[in-house]
């Protein structure tokens, strides 16, 4: 009978410590996700920017030698990324694949301009910035006009703005969130034990004898629902690379295993902190209250 109930008492034990190591491997592991997204937002946002394509059309009277003149002076600009030359014909083949239509069949001739790209650097794409890159270009005698999509620029940089903001305020939520969710499956581990605890304190163990057992065990918890989190964010990492690796996610290791220290020693510290807490409030519990 005896070994029976501690048959039992040794499989729930398992149990909860199955249920602490899994709740902080779960909460880590989002949270270290999360962490990745903050790390890597500006790079994603920094991303889309440089695809916004400002086009200069040039006039056809416009001399080879001022056209490479133009882009040598933008390919040198801080704040270009990068150019690219289309011709006319280049344009006309480029339009005739897209609509699968040839403007010579019923024109006669091509009435595309040659133009160039350019890229810029992702914290030059504001709409000031363009504005006076347009004005500089339209200065000179042989730019007929410039094209970029205006809203698509302000509307980008309002919505960077506004998931900046999100995102801080998210994160701060979901530490709290995940310290909160931690501290309650520590307490519940401890709460199993309350007797024991009130037992050693009543036979003369100190407060720091009776706490350092619980401690140990719950960090020994913290410890491998860390490794089980960070196992789970490197898979995340791994396929999120192979599927953007225009992102270039793991081409910044310093950031990465600064993250994944972080989210090891907080799994460390919030579970020592939850059982500190924890301990130390049925220490001071009355015997009495012991059942409720």
């Amino acid at each position: 009978m005896s070994s029976s109930y501690e048959q039992y008492q040794k499989r729930r034990l398992i149990s909860s410590y199955i249920s602490v190591v899994l709740s902080i491997a779960l909460v880590l592991f989002l949270l270290g996700l999360l962490g990745l997204f903050v790390l890597n937002a500006k790079k994603v946002a920094d991303h889309f920017k440089e695809k916004v394509t400002v086009t200069i059309f040039l006039k056809d009277t416009a001399k080879d030698v001022e056209v490479k003149q133009l882009e040598k002076s933008l390919a040198m600009a801080d704040y270009v990324k990068s150019t690219t030359y289309v011709s006319k014909d280049q344009a006309l083949e480029s339009m005739k694949a897209e609509s699968g239509e040839d403007v010579l069949d019923f024109l006669g001739f091509n009435p595309l301009k040659n133009s160039i790209d350019v890229n810029l650097k992702a914290d030059f794409v504001t709409s000031e910035k363009l504005e006076s890159i347009s004005e500089e270009a339209l200065s000179k005698n042989f730019v007929d006009e410039i094209s970029y999509d205006k809203d698509l620029v302000a509307q980008m940089n309002d919505n960077v703005k506004k998931i900046s903001f999100w995102i801080l305020l998210i994160s701060a939520l979901f530490t709290l969130i995940a310290v909160l969710l931690i501290n309650s499956s520590i307490r519940l581990a401890v709460y199993s034990k309350r007797f024991i605890i009130k037992t050693m304190q009543m036979v003369g163990a100190t407060k720091h004898f009776i706490r350092r057992p619980f401690v140990w065990q719950s960090v020994k918890l913290g410890i491998i629902g860390a490794i089980l989190a960070l196992i789970g964010m490197a898979i995340v990492l791994y396929f999120v690379d192979r599927t953007f690796p225009e992102l270039a996610f793991i081409k910044q290791p310093g950031l990465i295993i600064a993250l994944f220290v972080f989210v090891f020693l907080l799994g460390i510290f919030i579970t020592w902190i939850s059982t500190f807490i924890a301990t130390q409030r049925f220490l001071n519990l009355n015997t009495d209250k012991l059942y409720y």
